[in-house]
C-alpha cells in the first residue's frame, strides 16, 4: 500500500472522529480538580493525544492521563480551534504519577519512544505546529532533567537529524472535550486503524526495535 493512500485512510478516521462528535466539542466534563498529594504532574506533546494517552497509561506508577491543549494563549480552546492551527496550543497530555513507583526521568525516557523527536513540522501522518512536540516542565528540577535527557538522546547517535523537541515552562493546560479521553478505549478499533495508518509504530519500531513501547 503506498505512502499516499495510508495517510489518506488515517486522515479520513481522524475527520470522521471530528464529524461524529462534532456537538461534543464545545464543552467538556472534565474539570480541574487538585492533584492527590502522593502524585505529580507532567506535561507532554507528542503530536496525536490519542497515542501518548495510551502509551504513558499502560507505564506503571501512572495513575491517570488526560489529552488536552498547551501552549498556546487562546483561553478554552476548542478542537476544532487547535486544529486549524490558528491557536499556538499543542495536542498534549497531562500525566499524572506517583514519583516513588515510577521518576520523572523514566517517563521522558518512555515519552522519547513514543515520538519522533526530529520533526519540526508536526508527527507522522498529522501535520502542522498543533502536532509537534514539547516538553512542558513544571519545576526547575523537571526542566533540568529534561534537558539532560534530550541532550543525552541527542549524543547517543540514535537519529541521524538533530533532536529538536523543545522544553518548555508549563502554562495552562486545557483538557480536551469528553470523547478524545480515552479514545483508545472507547473507539478501539477506530484507534486501531489510525495507530497503524499513521505510521507511528513503524517508525517507533525502525528508531528503537524491541525497546519501542507500543508492541
Amino acid at each position: 500500500m503506498s505512502k499516499m493512500i495510508i495517510r489518506s485512510l488515517a486522515v479520513l478516521v481522524c475527520l470522521s472522529a471530528t464529524f461524529i462528535f462534532a456537538r461534543a466539542e464545545i464543552t467538556t466534563d472534565i474539570e480541574a480538580k487538585p492533584i492527590p498529594d502522593n502524585l505529580a504532574v507532567a506535561t507532554f506533546a507528542g503530536g496525536c493525544f490519542w497515542c501518548t494517552e495510551s502509551d504513558f497509561e499502560k507505564l506503571e506508577g501512572v495513575a491517570k492521563v488526560i489529552s488536552g491543549y498547551s501552549g498556546g494563549k487562546e483561553a478554552h480552546p476548542s478542537y476544532r480551534q487547535v486544529s486549524s492551527g490558528a491557536t499556538g496550543h499543542l495536542e498534549s497530555v497531562e500525566v499524572h504519577y506517583d514519583p516513588t513507583v515510577i521518576s520523572y526521568e523514566a517517563l521522558l525516557q518512555a515519552f522519547w519512544r513514543m515520538i519522533d523527536p526530529t520533526d519540526p513540522g508536526g508527527q507522522f501522518v498529522d501535520r502542522g505546529h498543533q502536532y509537534s512536540t514539547a516538553i512542558f516542565y513544571h519545576t526547575e528540577a523537571q526542566r533540568i532533567t529534561a534537558e539532560k535527557s534530550r541532550k543525552s538522546l541527542d549524543a547517543s547517535g540514535r537519529y541521524d537529524k538533530p533532536i529538536i523537541t523543545p522544553v518548555r515552562q508549563a502554562g495552562v493546560f486545557y483538557p480536551a472535550e469528553t470523547y478524545h479521553q480515552d479514545y483508545y478505549r472507547r473507539n478501539p478499533v477506530r484507534y486501531r486503524i489510525y495507530r497503524w495508518n499513521s505510521g507511528r509504530d513503524q517508525f517507533l519500531k525502525m528508531a528503537w526495535g524491541e525497546e519501542t513501547l507500543h508492541k
